[in-house]
């Protein structure tokens, strides 16, 4: 099975993080957090700041990592390394997804997370 090496940013403002929802694709209309694939000699981190700039049109600080989720989805294998962020420029203006919302503890779960990231949305509660 290929192994997708990816990354995600969750962008934090005061007690918020910001998903978005994917636009194209095979899981359209999802919701996850921005972020894209790892390209050929690049960091975590620097992919993470492209990807966000590509998406977002927005520069961001890359701090700890939260955690590597490992899911299995029928075609393909995910490893998608998360990272918390916050905002350094920018406006985060969605070049490719469909919606964006800042969600708090209580509204994080108001979405229909793509199913790698709910385990990752779990975590991300707890700690907020």
């Amino acid at each position: 099975m290929k192994t997708l090496h990816v990354v995600c940013a969750v962008i934090r403002k005061d007690d918020k993080i910001f998903a978005t929802q994917r636009g194209y694709g095979e899981f359209k209309d999802g919701w996850e957090f921005p972020g894209g694939k790892i390209e050929s000699g690049e960091t975590p981190q620097q992919a993470l700041k492209r990807e966000i700039h590509e998406e977002l049109d927005t520069e961001i600080n890359v701090g700890d990592q939260i955690e590597t989720v490992e899911y299995d989805y029928p075609e393909f294998h995910l490893s998608m390394q998360c990272y918390w962020c916050n905002v350094l420029s920018g406006k985060l203006t969605l070049l490719e997804a469909e919606d964006a919302r800042w969600l708090t503890k209580d509204t994080i779960e108001s979405v229909d997370w793509l199913p790698a990231d709910k385990e990752l949305v779990q975590k991300i509660k707890e700690s907020m």
